[in-house]
């Protein structure tokens, strides 16, 4: 349905339902569908522009973990590490509605960049959030990783091998707790990830611990990049100077005539693409999102069809539940993470 409803919008207009596929990830849903648009079209985007995204899709990668970890140790009863995981999440999701005026929902990434450049109070709220949240991972990690309840629970409990992972096209997390080092920001490097110094955290336990621990892992590393990014976040522009895919900002409007008519124009006909198909593939919190995109030459995509992480990840669960108490499927599913949303 999502995707049906894309092929009836233009380009511009199409973006606002991928923040709703993955809930959890919206920032990066705007990310995967934009950079898809701007490789069709071989749209530029600023250097600030890019180190931006880097910040903010970090940051929903930590605050999908959050979810995740929160409902984990939920479903496994462990109600505090709920709360305190949705207190840090807040802080976050008041980062996304300084930036975009929504919580959730942003479509702040656009083709060519950004809606806009971040407020003057962004820089504080990101530097305190990260100096916070080492110390929060910590407390996450004293409650529950040596904790002797969750250990029994977990320790070889819905083993995944590497063999089955990689027939099944599990991705993210779920395949590097299988020992496969496979991470898009590093294999096939986008926004500038190549400039950044991080680590992929990998095991080869293969049970739903192992999950545990990469994710948390991860959190750590997702915190080294965006305090990275922040150090050398670029001055200039956030979007590109393309008029032909990238409506003038809106200060332009009052003032100039053309830049009304411009503005009006790509947002009633849309622009037109040139004929052909691409696809863009990002790390998201669950794995490979990828969207193909195919152009007839209009305003609209002529196909559009999203390669969604859950869909796969979710697949594999058969397979590793054999053999299992109905208790340990319950934790077993927590551990691969899905979104509903997310699955076709």
């Amino acid at each position: 349905g999502v995707e049906k409803n894309m092929e009836a919008k233009t380009y511009l207009k199409a973006e606002v339902m991928s923040d709703r596929l993955d809930y959890m990830n919206t920032m990066g849903n705007n990310l995967a569908y934009v950079m898809a648009v701007e490789k069709l079209v071989g749209l530029d985007v600023p250097v600030r522009a890019q180190a931006l995204r880097v910040i903010l899709v970090e940051l929903q990668r930590i605050a999908s973990h959050l979810v995740w970890l929160g409902a984990f140790g939920l479903d496994l009863a462990a109600m505090s590490v709920f709360l305190y995981c949705f207190r840090e999440r807040e802080r976050i999701l008041d980062i996304f509605e300084m930036v975009s005026g929504q919580r959730m929902m942003t479509t702040y990434i656009r083709p060519g960049g950004l809606w806009r450049d971040v407020p003057v109070e962004f820089e504080k709220a990101v530097r305190d959030f990260v100096n916070m949240f080492h110390k929060r991972v910590d407390e996450y990690e004293r409650l529950m990783t040596r904790n002797p309840i969750f250990i029994d629970r977990l320790v070889g409990i819905g083993y995944l091998d590497k063999k089955t992972a990689l027939s099944y096209g599990v991705t993210g997390p779920t395949l590097r707790a299988s020992g496969v080092n496979w991470d898009l920001r590093k294999a096939t490097p986008y926004l500038g990830y190549e400039q950044y110094d991080f680590n992929v955290p990998v095991s080869e336990d293969c049970d739903t611990y192992a999950r545990y621990i990469v994710r948390i892992q991860e959190m750590r590393e997702s915190l080294k990049i965006i305090e990275q990014a922040m150090n050398k976040l670029p001055l200039g522009p956030v979007r590109s100077e393309n008029r032909k895919f990238v409506p003038p900002p809106r200060s332009e409007i009052g003032v100039s005539m053309e830049s009304l008519i411009h503005h009006f124009k790509l947002w009633t006909e849309g622009f037109l693409a040139p004929k052909g198909s691409i696809y863009n593939a990002v790390e998201s919190p669950r794995g490979e999102l990828g969207v193909f995109l195919e152009s007839d030459g209009g305003p609209k995509p002529y196909r559009v069809h999203m390669r969604t992480p859950s869909f796969d990840n979710l697949a594999v669960l058969p397979e590793i539940t054999k053999g299992h108490l109905v208790a340990d499927l319950v934790a077993i599913l927590a551990s691969i993470d899905i979104v509903l949303g997310d699955i076709d």
